[in-house]
Order: C-alpha cells, then structure tokens, then sequence
C-alpha cells in the first residue's frame, strides 16, 4: 500500500510533523511518501493570479503525490481554531485542478496541540468539510497535550497511544 503522510503546517519544529511521521511509522508494510508543505511553496491564491499566471507547478506537483496514494494522512496544524494558512493555501490551489480536493481517497486525519483539545476545532472542520471534497475517513485521532503526551518520538501515554494505534491496525 502506498501512503502519502503529510503536516499541516509549513513549521519546520511542527509537533503535526512529528505526530504524523510518527504514526506513518506504525503502518506496517507500507511504502511511506513524507511530505513538506514547505516544498509545495506557491503564490496565495486568488482568481486575478490564477488568470494571470495559471495554477502554480507546485500545485500540480501536490496533486501528483496524492494521486499516487491509496492512503493520505494528514495530522492538521490548527491555527486560531482553523486551517494553518499554508494548508488552505494548498487546499485551494488545488481545488483548481480537481474540483473534489482529495479524489476520493483514503484519509487518517490527525491532530495535536499543545492544549488540551489537541487541535479538535481544526479535526472536526476537517470531518465535516473533506467527505464533501472527496475523502473517505477511515479513522481520526487528537493528540491532546502535545508537550506531556509525545516524548523521543512516540505517544507516551499507554492509553492514547493504543487509541492510534487501533485506528493503524484497520487500515
């Protein structure tokens, strides 16, 4: 099976990156494409760009890594109870080329945060929005507590970790 992973987040010390890189880690048998937002940089979108200059290579380049998976995970930045502005970005770029962003993929959606929540505003937009754009969830999981649940790498809480790892083990 091929799985692309990716974060949310154009943060090099993104916690979304290390939760994500984690996780894909506990695929077993899988070929595993880590993505960086940051290599798929573009212009903000906007319809004047788009008639002026087309839709950027980046985007296209994004779409192409997707296409090759049969599972996307993503573990999703939340910024002021949203999108990190780098995903949306991405998300509406793309939205240009295929009107259902995620072609109706397989999707694990991930989140963390350093609160309390981990990220749940942003995991229920996404739950709500991405069936209507494409994807077929198969699982999601909140990491709360960032900074006291994820240590040297990995879930440290027996119980969270077992909650993930019960969403792995169906795919």
């Amino acid at each position: 099976m091929k799985v692309v992973a990716f974060a949310g987040s154009s943060s090099k010390e993104s916690i979304n990156k290390k939760l994500v890189t984690y996780a894909s880690g506990l695929i077993k048998g899988a070929e595993i494409e880590l993505l960086d937002l940051n290599d798929f940089e573009m212009t903000i979108y906007s319809i004047d760009k788009e008639k002026q200059d087309g839709v950027p290579y980046n985007a296209i380049l994004f779409q192409e890594k997707l296409k090759s998976a049969e599972l996307i995970l993503i573990s999703l930045a939340e910024h002021n109870g949203s999108y990190s502005a780098a995903f949306k970005n991405i998300m509406d770029w793309k939205s240009r080329l295929e009107g259902k962003i995620w072609e109706n993929k397989r999707m694990v959606l991930l989140s963390t945060s350093p609160g309390v929540r981990g990220g749940a505003s942003v995991l229920n937009t996404a739950l709500t929005s991405f069936p209507f754009q494409g994807a077929e969830i198969v699982g999601h999981f909140s990491l709360p507590s960032f900074i006291d649940n994820f240590k040297d790498g990995k879930i440290v809480d027996e119980r969270l970790n077992n909650d993930l790892l019960k969403i792995i083990e169906k795919i």
